[in-house]
């Protein structure tokens, strides 16, 4: 079993500028590979740094690629229909596997925030179409090295990579899969599920079990394991550890309250977002304080010993998969984040690696 490292870049209350956050965020991240963590994340977002803020995860993988020497790096992901010319994402994660020389592995995905849709001028409705279409074009472009597309929404003249990329990416990519469509199309493109934990693993059991054969079916071969991203809390203490959760987990919990909209009720119009409605009408009917606990206990907190024991339950639920985990957010002092990477890589991980 694998745990790796999610980069946020979330200025929530830290009393820093943004130079500052990520000179913090940076500094975690360079740690990452001498405490033995698999590889580095980075999503794409825009607009709010107050949730989160890389408007470019290949230029930032970039600049770790230089700063490391043989941890994995993962755009996870590259939100494709925020990209109106696909070329320049196949360019772009053509260069960064150079220059992390092949250590790179592809994630993509469609995105969830209306406001950043609509501030980027593209239509929502249109998320899903504008992701396969592009998908195509980028993934065969990184397999030939020559991108061309005569599509809906991509008119691409034929267009040769400079530089060429080594190889491609079908073997090594990742699709952010937390809708029944968006696991059939990762299953479908052979690409491993990741997912961000929200509720009781049992109640994402099906989801991973729908993906699995649905990969089978596709791939003829065993799906790889998933990939689950969770918030991360290890102490010593066994209280310190469940007051760090309960106020910094809740407190990010409320800036994916406000930054999707889920008080809202705009999924159920757009179209390709209406298994999210159910989600929103969830947390609406439970309310925000009980939704924010519930997302509280459904992360992976607690003593070393505590989190290796939540850890093999879910096992026993869900079968193998790789932990995707968030240690600085919210706010939280990075102090604090750093001291439970620490604890975890130390306490934790050795553990993770014998499972």
């Amino acid at each position: 079993m694998k745990a790796s490292l999610q980069l946020l870049f979330q200025n929530h209350d830290t009393g820093m500028s943004d130079a500052e956050l990520y000179a913090a965020e940076l500094r975690l991240a360079e740690l990452a590979e001498s405490l033995g963590y698999s590889a580095i994340w980075c999503i794409e977002h825009h607009f709010d740094g107050d949730y989160s803020m890389c408007p470019d995860n290949t230029q930032l993988l970039s600049y770790l690629a230089a700063r490391t020497e043989s941890i994995e790096l993962v755009p996870g992901a590259i939100i494709l229909p925020w990209w109106t010319q696909p070329l320049r994402v196949a360019e772009k994660v053509a260069l960064l596997d150079i220059l992390a020389n092949g250590r790179v592995r592809l994630g993509l995905g469609r995105g969830l925030a209306r406001s950043e849709y609509a501030t980027m001028g593209i239509d929502m409705s249109e998320s899903r179409e504008r992701f396969d279409e592009a998908a195509e074009l980028v993934l065969n472009a990184l397999d030939t090295g020559v991108a061309v597309g005569d599509g809906r929404f991509f008119k691409q003249p034929e267009a040769t990579l400079a530089p060429a990329p080594p190889r491609g990416f079908r073997d090594r990519m990742v699709c952010i899969a937390m809708s029944p469509d968006s696991l059939s199309v990762a299953a479908k493109l052979g690409a491993a599920m990741a997912t961000f934990v929200q509720f009781p693993i049992e109640q994402h059991a099906p989801l991973i079990s729908t993906y699995q054969e649905e990969y089978r079916k596709e791939q003829g071969v065993d799906a790889p394991p998933p990939t689950l991203t969770e918030f991360v809390v290890c102490t010593e203490d066994e209280e310190e550890a469940k007051q760090l959760a309960t106020e910094y987990i809740s407190r990010y919990f409320t800036t994916v309250m406000r930054h999707y909209e889920f008080a809202g009720v705009h999924f159920g119009d757009t179209k390709g977002y209406k298994s999210y409605d159910a989600v929103a009408a969830m947390i609406r009917e439970a309310g925000q304080e009980a939704a924010a606990e519930g997302y509280v206990n459904a992360q992976t907190w607690g003593t070393p010993d505590q989190i290796i024991e939540k850890i093999k339950a879910r096992r026993a639920v869900i079968g193998d998969y790789d932990l995707n985990c968030a240690f600085y957010y919210a706010g939280m002092p990075i102090e604090k984040a750093e001291a439970s990477m620490r604890l975890f890589s130390e306490k934790v991980l050795p553990e993770l690696k014998a499972l």
